[in-house]
């Protein structure tokens, strides 16, 4: 089976990271029958340098084209005096909306080989992090209108508009209760109902929703406790499920605590066409160049691209099974280093990967 994908390496570490990533799910795709080809495209601020356009219209046709589209990282200081419609940012806010991409899928766990990397108390971590945060993506302050700055009296005033439908609100609660019944059929609903009208419209169509999954059980918790919560105890947690504003903040917070944002995936989806697979850090302009860069979510977030994006989820097991392997040797980039351990490059951490993947049907 022979699949295209397309690669937005994009800015800072990102060309480092997404050369280990694909090296590793050609791998797994290979070890399993299954052949990839990629195409490269521009994005971010790299693209800003070269098309003077942060998503050129060339990357979205090469995108639609694909089966997958499979992403690094964008951004950086070098593009921060911009105006907003040259940042590198409007790149991927601009190729989720071309992609019809509604739905960010981001897993949050504490790896047993990573436990001491956990910033929660070790009474906490023991009870374990599972969770996946289903962060709705084309709706809320980020894309609703009217925005912008003027003069009221005088003084300079900016203004954004949260904004959700029902319709909006409906098909991302279905991903997450979809979600659901294939983990611990447990969602959790996150809003601010007790002051903003767009969550209670939130909470009652979610509510709505919910009489289709009898099977998995729902409750409700204001933006602020689920903050909370989180760093309390987050083996309380499933999945859950939340606006695009509220879910941006959880899931940075989600990932955080299990240790180091250099190890977290995540998958963004739409109802049809190809699905956006990226690391949830940002493109790290500090280390870019220097071979520190932990490429781990960038590999991880293969593995969601092969068994998400391609339905190829022996192979992503496979990649999944490589990564524990790796870290069981003892191998660590500096993010994740701990005494004891073996301190490696971003290219000695994805080639380790790679062996260890291609030993898999040799044992």
């Amino acid at each position: 089976m022979k699949k295209r994908i397309c690669l937005l390496a994009g800015d800072g570490i990102g060309p480092e990271i997404l050369t280990q990533g694909v090296a590793a799910i050609a791998a797994a795709a290979r070890e399993y029958g299954h052949e990839l080809t990629f195409e490269h495209a521009l994005i971010g601020g790299t693209a800003v340098d070269n098309c003077s356009n942060p998503l050129p219209p060339e990357t979205v046709e090469k995108c639609r084209m694909a089966d997958a589209v499979y992403l690094a990282a964008v951004g950086g200081p070098k593009w921060d005096a911009f105006p907003p419609e040259l940042r590198p940012e409007k790149g991927l806010l601009g190729i989720r909306k071309a992609l019809g991409l509604f739905a960010n899928l981001r897993p949050a766990v504490l790896w047993p080989e990573l436990a001491g990397a956990c910033l929660l108390r070790g009474q906490t971590a023991d009870k374990g992090i599972d969770l996946l945060v289903v962060r709705e993506l084309t709706g809320d302050v980020y894309f609703g209108q009217p925005r912008g700055e003027e003069r009221r009296d005088g003084r300079r005033t900016a203004f954004n508009t949260m904004i959700y439908d029902e319709d909006e609100i409906r098909r991302i609660a279905v991903t997450a209760f979809d979600a659901a019944r294939l983990r611990r059929k447990k969602v959790c609903s996150v809003d601010k109902s007790n002051v903003l009208e767009t969550s209670r419209l939130w909470r009652e169509i979610v509510t709505d929703v919910h009489a289709g999954y009898n099977d998995v059980k729902l409750t409700h918790m204001y933006v602020d406790n689920a903050a909370m919560q989180l760093v309390r105890d987050p083996s309380q947690f499933d999945v859950l499920v939340t606006g695009n504003l509220f879910g941006d903040i959880l899931s940075d917070e989600a990932a955080a605590i299990t240790g180091s944002l250099g190890m977290l995936a995540s998958a963004s989806l739409g109802s049809s066409g190809p699905g956006l697979f990226e690391p949830i850090h940002g493109s790290a302009p500090d280390l870019a160049g220097t071979g520190a860069a932990n490429p781990l979510a960038t590999i991880l977030s293969g593995a969601m691209l092969l068994r998400i994006g391609l339905n190829m989820p022996e192979a992503a097991d496979c990649l999944e099974a490589a990564v524990r392997k790796t870290l069981a040797a003892g191998l660590r980039t500096r993010d994740i280093m701990e005494p004891g351990n073996t301190l490696v490059g971003c290219a000695e951490m994805g080639q380790a990967v790679v062996e260890n993947i291609k030993k898999a049907n040799k044992n």
